[in-house]
């Protein structure tokens, strides 16, 4: 247990805990809605966040979380309401994000290895203001994931029938795309701005393998990613790698495991309905004959 002696990895390890639930408790609903590159194209706008930190001698976490949430918003509004040109919009914004937060970084004299803490993550440079930031984003995306997350479901499965039953459509889906966006910010510092997305959508496919419904794969991909993230943030302290591409490839290995354990599980299931579907129709129709097929020799 020695990397729990240094002071940076005891934090590190508590940002990788929250990033680990937040994520994909986020995820999960944008894959829902098919929106699986939300969580990329929020990365991107959230580089000039980072860019204005770095400007005005502030903490970037708060700063990038202002801007997410303002591109967020915008993204919810263009996919509300845009139409042919929706895509070259959306193209603008994210591309502009990153450029933005580029030029930020290099007018405020930001050294590129800040740039990469921020694009690819990074442990040492998790401080205790950092902690402090994060655990409150963390909260506020856990509180509403959990807490509403019937309206959120139904929000992301059908809109349609949503707006029928009185739900605030448009109210939760900007509550999504702005709860899409702090969590991009809270994972930013483990996982990085770039790689994000991926810690949001692939411990939600590989629960999917798995689990028949939402409250189990809502579960086990938060069990995922939390798995993940520790054993990413661990890996890199005993190796000098990047630790978001770490959690990325374990998140990517944790899938081909379910993939491959998803098969064997389907034909347990199959032939338990088919026992069941049997047991079922031999008691509403006692007495009957079996047929010269089903007679064993």
């Amino acid at each position: 247990m020695e990397f729990l002696e240094p002071a940076f990895m005891q934090r590190a390890l508590l940002a990788a805990v929250l990033v680990g639930i937040t994520a994909p408790a986020v995820g999960i609903f944008l894959v829902q809605r098919r929106q699986a590159l939300m969580g990329d194209g929020i990365g991107h706008v959230a580089m000039t966040g980072v860019g204005l930190g770095f400007l005005m001698s502030t903490s970037p976490v708060w700063t990038a979380t202002l801007v997410a949430i303002a591109g967020a918003v915008v993204m919810e509004l263009i996919r509300a309401y845009g139409r042919t040109r929706g895509d070259i919009a959306l193209s603008l914004l994210f591309y502009g994000g990153m450029a933005g937060g580029v030029v930020l970084i290099d007018l405020a004299d930001g050294s590129n290895a800040s740039l990469l803490s921020y694009l690819f993550g990074s442990l040492s440079t998790v401080s205790e203001e950092d902690v402090t930031a994060i655990a409150l984003l963390a909260a506020f995306v856990v509180l509403v994931t959990v807490g509403l997350r019937r309206q959120l479901f139904a929000v992301s499965q059908d809109e349609e029938f949503a707006r029928v039953t009185g739900l605030p459509v448009r109210f939760l889906n900007l509550l999504i795309a702005v709860t899409a966006a702090i969590t991009v910010t809270v994972a930013m510092r483990v996982v990085g701005l770039l790689l994000v997305s991926a810690l949001m959508v692939v411990p939600v496919a590989a629960a999917q393998q798995l689990s028949r419904s939402f409250r189990a794969t809502f579960v086990l991909a938060v069990l995922i990613g939390t798995g993940v993230t520790l054993a990413g943030t661990v890996t890199t302290y005993y190796q000098d790698v990047s630790p978001g591409a770490t959690i990325v490839l374990y998140a990517i290995g944790a899938f081909v495991v379910t993939t491959a354990l998803a098969a064997p599980l389907a034909r347990r299931r199959a032939r338990r309905a088919a026992a069941t579907a049997a047991a079922a129709c031999d008691v509403a129709v006692p007495g009957t004959r079996r047929s010269a097929d089903d007679v064993t020799v």
